[in-house]
């Protein structure tokens, strides 16, 4: 059974949606985000990156920040940029990017769901970015930020999710990334109705992006338990804000890596060691690969092609068969000498909508020494890592589109 909830949105008006909808808090630099709202007084960032508001040398953490955060909330809110809706509704959250769409339930979930694992994971989190993101929470009073969520496909969700967005959309606007952002108010008591019964026939959901933001809203329930002497479980703070895609729609990019020095070795030792664990093939143009267990590395100018050998590998376990930790297993860790991909600072990420002219730049400038190419995550994968338990490889999959925040926002009071 998955628990799903109505809420009352608060949200742009139509006209000023896409002025306030902004990226994702965690896709950004500080600098990057100050850049970005420099000339955009509603930009939501100002209130899910507060600090965009003070000079860098500003402690993100501190207590000023997330108080200039809810103040931002209640201006927009004072000048009428943003309401709320007046009775509990749903919504349906479309994008549109290069001729694909992916339409997913707005809704709040259960945290109490997440604790007993019927919603699942599939990364470990940071005690100090859950911790930033609880304090947000609990400092602006509401849920700013959705979990990007995933179902495995029903026909009968399909279903009403067509017959929903038969209507005219009540926001409609194309990013600047040239993505296209649809939202329907779903406020039938039938309709929402047939939803809830739909989405408790689900045996589990599926975060697919938000982790630390699970976990934040699932330590702000505890806290705010705590506290509460009259407590009784339907409290706003029992519930987390999703966007919940069904798992046929979604597109996961590569994630590309990009390594700083050959551990004092020649191209040519560093190749042959390649060898052991990977047939190599010298190639003429870049290489982006077209199936799994297949990569390319760049280095000195030269494309080559890396094919996993067979048996080099745990093909039965679905974490360790991951397209990344074979790398990181057979040839980044023995060869390269990078023991924790997480904490060395001799290999960085380069997400897939980059493409592989990024790596080559990367090498070219001297910045990095070799780059590697890597066939993209499956949906398949990840929920089967999250079936069995176990954790993705760090820096695995690059979801494309990304959600904006800011369309709809989960008010913690009644």
């Amino acid at each position: 059974m998955s628990v799903i909830r109505p809420f009352r949105g608060l949200r742009p008006r139509p006209e000023q949606v896409a002025m306030v909808a902004s990226p994702p808090y965690d896709v950004l630099s500080s600098n990057e985000a100050r850049e970005l709202v420099r000339n955009n007084p509603v930009s939501f960032l100002r209130i899910n990156k507060p600090e965009v508001d003070f000079d860098p040398d500003t402690p993100v953490h501190s207590k000023k920040v997330y108080d200039r955060g809810k103040e931002n909330l209640q201006r927009l809110v004072d000048d009428g940029i943003l309401c709320r809706d007046d009775k509990s509704s749903l919504y349906l959250y479309r994008l549109t990017w290069q001729g694909l769409s992916q339409t997913g339930l707005v809704a709040l979930a259960s945290t109490e769901e997440y604790n007993q694992g019927k919603i699942k994971k599939h990364e470990h989190t940071r005690p100090d970015k859950v911790r930033d993101r609880a304090a947000h929470i609990r400092h602006v009073n509401a849920q700013v930020g959705p979990v990007f969520s995933i179902f495995r496909h029903n026909d009968l969700i399909r279903q009403l999710f067509v017959a929903i967005t038969g209507d005219k959309p009540v926001y409609d606007f194309v990013d600047d990334g040239q993505v296209r952002h649809e939202l329907w108010v779903v406020s039938d008591d039938q309709m929402i109705a047939d939803m809830v019964a739909a989405f408790a026939g689900l045996d589990a959901l599926y975060i697919a992006d938000g982790h630390h933001r699970s976990a934040a809203a699932a330590e702000v329930a505890r806290l705010m338990k705590e506290e509460n002497p009259n407590h009784d479980g339907t409290e706003p703070y029992n519930f987390f804000l999703n966007v919940i895609f069904p798992d046929d729609e979604l597109r996961i990019l590569p994630y590309n890596r990009v390594v700083k020095g050959l551990s004092d070795k020649s191209v040519e030792q560093v190749l042959a060691e390649f060898k052991e664990s990977f047939a190599v093939e010298p190639q003429k143009s870049s290489i982006e690969p077209q199936e799994g267990y297949h990569f390319g590395a760049f280095c000195r100018g030269k494309w080559y092609e890396l094919t996993a050998r067979e048996g080099s590998f745990n093909t039965d376990h679905p974490a360790e068969s991951i397209d990344s930790a074979v790398l990181t297993a057979n040839l980044l860790r023995p060869t390269l000498g990078i023991e924790d991909i997480r904490t060395d600072k001799r290999i960085d990420f380069v997400g897939g909508i980059r493409g592989v002219g990024e790596l080559e730049r990367l090498v070219n400038s001297g910045d990095f020494d070799i780059a590697f190419s890597l066939y993209p995550v499956t949906v398949e994968q990840l929920l089967a890592v999250a079936d069995a338990g176990e954790v993705m490889p760090p820096k695995s999959t690059w979801f494309e589109p990304k959600l904006r925040s800011g369309m709809v926002i989960n008010l913690l009071d009644k």
